[in-house]
């Protein structure tokens, strides 16, 4: 069933009125009429059956038929910060990210970023990163759209640490085995923060692991930068019992 996020100005009562995107999207995608039901989440874990009762112009008229939890948030909230890599990786890690599971999205400048963004240029990236992530959320069914904040430099990266119960550092240079960062686990939160293509410096990485960061190997093999945040997020939400796996 056909799944869209409302926010609550969207409805009164049991009725949803839904505007803009999402209306094109039912009326001339899926070409829904009166009577055809569909899923609707709030974006902070209900899910919302309703059936479509009326369409007037740019605008669907949904009744609430039925309100149950939605199952597809983790329990570990993962936060994934990455220095931003070339063309459309980032946009890749974003979608495939939601699917799996993480909770927000941390785009970062780093010494070897290729990519520079200024202000107005970061504002309008991030406004299709979010439209990117909330297509991925539906159709993962998420009962939440991930946040992407906005761009941080390094010393911005360092400052967002402190809200983590870990913060994970794949180092290509060497660190602990990820099992043995995870063993005095479960976590209600951790960031994994990955590098560009060049990877992080030697003044990066201990930067990083004054502030708290613990250095992570993922193995002998070296990831490209857009299969080490999605490599990263698979392992530690299999370690928390969240897709088979046996809960720490």
């Amino acid at each position: 069933m056909q799944r869209y996020f409302v926010n609550p100005r969207q409805w009164d009562g049991d009725q949803i009125l839904v505007e803009g995107d999402d209306v094109h999207h039912m009326t001339r995608v899926m070409r829904m009429r009166p009577g055809d039901r569909v899923v609707c989440c709030d974006g902070e874990g209900t899910d919302l059956l309703a059936v479509l009762e009326d369409v007037k112009g740019d605008r669907v008229l949904l009744r609430v038929l039925e309100r149950t939890p939605s199952r597809g948030e983790p329990a570990v909230a993962v936060t994934v910060a990455q220095a931003l890599p070339k063309g459309d990786k980032w946009e890749w890690v974003l979608q495939k990210g939601t699917e799996l599971g993480a909770a927000s999205f941390l785009p970062v400048l780093s010494d070897r970023s290729v990519v520079k963004l200024d202000g107005k240029k970061a504002d309008k990236k991030r406004e299709r990163w979010q439209k990117i992530i909330k297509e991925a959320a539906e159709q993962s069914h998420r009962g939440c759209v991930p946040p992407v904040q906005p761009v941080v430099d390094w010393d911005g990266l360092m400052q967002a640490f402190s809200v983590c119960d870990r913060v994970i550092f794949a180092y290509e240079k060497g660190g602990v085995p990820l099992n043995q960062a995870l063993a005095d686990g479960p976590f209600q939160s951790l960031m994994i923060v990955v590098g560009p293509e060049g990877g992080f410096t030697s003044e990066e990485a201990e930067q990083a692991r004054t502030a708290g960061a613990l250095p992570v190997s993922l193995g002998p093999r070296i990831l490209r930068s857009e299969t080490a945040p999605l490599a990263l997020l698979s392992c530690i939400l299999y370690s928390h019992g969240e897709m088979g796996g046996e809960p720490l």
